[in-house]
């Protein structure tokens, strides 16, 4: 049975987990999962996995959450010497990888995530703009974790491990394009941070990393998909939680 990646590339961790299979030539059936239409909450969906959220693997019998745990799985079953720098065997190397990935978890991933929901979800379903002080304090965090990724992660290196591309890399390229998806420029006035994202673009490929985002760069179709699925009731509730 071939690899099985279930997938909605709206989701950042999804098209990290994609690319890097693309990228490193790995064979695997793309399982669509509508996030937008609610198909990880249905019955056959949860058949797969009961954490109900994407990305999903199934290699066999063997089935994984988590994108994180995904990519390394990934790189250290199909990983050969050539693709060692995706998540290196050298200790430190690893360990810088591994720090980051652990890192950007509550800083990079949660204030872009944050961002994105407010400029494109939210104004959805409430039919008005996230308040401005909410707004301000979200774009807050989101700066500082840029400043932090820039002056400590990158550190004036080309990638976060020195000289070549790493899981980590890829992992963050994907969290700072959502907000961009929302059309807030985050490599505005920020030379460290758009050199670097140019060299990941490079060492991806144009064509994959422009294959993996354009779902998220389209973020305004969304409103007609949620009104005629229904989802905008659904996710009322939700969003409610954020401003109580």
């Amino acid at each position: 049975m071939p690899l099985e990646l279930y997938l909605d590339l709206h989701s950042q961790p999804c098209r990290s987990v994609f690319i890097f299979a693309k990228k490193t030539n790995i064979p695997f059936d793309f399982k669509f999962v509508d996030l937008a239409t609610g198909q990880q909450y249905g019955e056959d969906f949860g058949k797969i996995s009961v954490v109900r959220k994407v990305p999903v693997m199934r290699d066999g019998d063997f089935i994984l959450t988590e994108s994180v745990a995904i990519l390394k799985y990934l790189a250290e079953k199909f990983g050969t010497s050539d693709s060692d720098h995706w998540y290196p065997a050298d200790l430190q190397k690893r360990a810088r990888v591994n720090e980051y990935l652990s890192w950007q978890h509550a800083a990079m991933r949660a204030h872009g995530s944050k961002v994105f929901w407010f400029r494109a979800i939210v104004p959805i379903i409430t039919g008005s703009d996230v308040p401005k002080e909410k707004m301000d304090s979200a774009m807050e965090d989101l700066t500082l974790s840029l400043k932090v990724f820039e002056e400590k992660f990158l550190d004036n290196r080309p990638f976060i491990i020195g000289e070549k591309i790493s899981l980590a890399d890829l992992v963050a390229i994907v969290e700072i394009m959502q907000p961009v998806g929302t059309g807030l420029d985050l490599f505005e006035n920020r030379p460290t941070l758009s050199a670097w994202r140019d060299r990941v673009k490079k060492e991806l490929g144009e064509a994959l990393f422009d294959e993996a985002h354009k779902t998220i760069m389209d973020v305004a179709s969304l409103p007609q998909t949620f009104e005629n699925n229904g989802m905008l009731e659904f996710l009322k509730p939700k969003i409610q939680k954020m401003f109580n």
